[in-house]
């Protein structure tokens, strides 16, 4: 076991700084810039061609005598300034105003007609509409008067009265930072695994291979590229992730940073994300690593990549429908399934305190990648370099074709 780390770890060195120290390594690093060019372009765009957003809805409670001033004044502002530049007004009767704001009903709530008007929302909300609103309850008030004795009032003393923002809960800050987690592990896995597929094809046209497998066993050869293939790209997104970081140390404000913690907290979760990272990538790459070592011609790698990538988003789809069912049936399924349980472990940790469970499925996860290069070992020892046994398969159809 020890001697065949020991060449694992030597064919790993030696893939690992060809590519790390070669010219088409720097090319890899630039490859991300251009989906996110490609994104930053159709997201400028979509934002210019996007309709603006509705405007917030103020709430008046007001009596039926109010209510009625009320709507001629909010029509007749509707007519001298549009729809677009006048908040949503609802008049209602009564109610309670703190119900009325947490059940995000309305951003605002006027109360305390006729006398003491108090306009209470939130802070953007309030501060830009305070103005209309006083406007629009003092016109009323001279509407009535007008209407009753024929004398002007003075001008309603509108008060302001600040709330915090609403903001969702802890529940569903979590739930979209597993869905994140999931989106960033799915697109760093598919970009980082599909060379893996074509990785023997070099060294079998030229006979590499067979020294190589002369030398050492199948099963060191295959550890050996897997261990090196990760080594540079986490190496390449050691290099993302720290001009990632400081762009936006750079250009984007610290309180535009604050974000709900995961349950597990920020520590555990990056050093767990990195786990799964490996464990997506080693479960991915060695199947990759397997099937594309079967491969005779370039062709036959490029026929296989589409299904293995549609295989990668079905799984996706699975671990992803899952998220808001932590303890579920389908969550279980998705931690229990290989290749699955890095999305699904990933989102327990965002929305889950306890650590135990990843300790299983770390285990589990490294159980399932050590089978499947050994399952990709005999494989490639008996159908490309005919050597072991003939397997069972193989026995069962001579078996069958002396029969006949």
């Amino acid at each position: 076991m020890l001697a065949n780390l020991r060449a694992a770890l030597v064919i790993a060195r030696r893939d690992y700084v060809a590519t790390v120290w070669s010219r088409a390594f720097i090319l890899f690093l630039l490859g991300p810039l251009i989906p996110i060019l490609f994104g930053m372009t159709f997201g400028t765009v979509g934002s210019k061609m996007s309709a603006p957003s509705a405007p917030p809805t103020i709430v008046i409670l007001a009596s039926d005598s109010e209510a009625q001033a009320l709507q001629g004044v909010r029509r007749r502002i509707s007519t001298i300034l549009g729809d677009e530049g006048v908040p949503r007004i609802e008049i209602r009767p009564g109610g309670n105003p703190a119900h009325i704001l947490e059940n995000d009903e309305a951003a605002a709530v006027v109360t305390g007609l006729p006398d003491r008007p108090v306009l209470r929302g939130v802070p953007e909300v309030v501060s830009r509409h305070a103005a209309l609103i006083e406007w629009m309850l003092s016109d009323a008030r001279r509407d009535r008067a007008l209407d009753k004795a024929g004398i002007v009032t003075r001008p309603i003393a509108l008060k302001q009265d600040f709330i915090a923002a609403p903001r969702h809960s802890e529940q569903n800050d979590r739930s979209t930072l597993a869905r994140a987690g999931q989106l960033l592990l799915l697109f760093l896995t598919m970009i980082l695994t599909g060379m893996l597929l074509s990785n023997m094809m070099e060294e079998k046209s030229s006979k590499v291979i067979e020294i190589l497998a002369a030398a050492v066993p199948v099963d060191a050869i295959f550890m050996g590229k897997l261990i090196a293939m990760l080594g540079m790209s986490l190496t390449g997104i050691a290099i993302w992730a720290s001009a990632a970081a400081a762009a936006l140390l750079a250009f984007v404000p610290v309180s535009a940073l604050e974000m709900i913690a995961p349950a597990v907290g920020w520590p555990m979760f990056i050093m767990l994300s990195t786990i799964y990272f490996m464990a997506s990538y080693l479960l991915v790459g060695a199947l990759y690593l397997g099937i594309g070592a079967q491969a005779g011609t370039v062709r036959e790698v490029q026929t296989l990549s589409m299904p293995l990538t549609f295989g990668q988003l079905i799984v996706f789809g699975f671990a992803a429908s899952a998220v808001d069912q932590t303890n579920g049936p389908a969550s279980i399924a998705a931690s229990l399934f290989p290749w699955s349980s890095p999305y699904a472990m990933i989102a327990r940790a965002a929305q889950q305190p306890e650590i135990w469970p990843h300790l299983l499925a770390i285990a589990w996860q490294a159980a399932t990648v050590a089978m499947i290069i050994r399952v990709g070992a005999n494989l490639f020892r008996r159908s490309v370099l005919k050597s072991g046994g003939a397997g069972f398969w193989r026995k069962l159809i001579g078996r069958s074709s002396r029969a006949a």
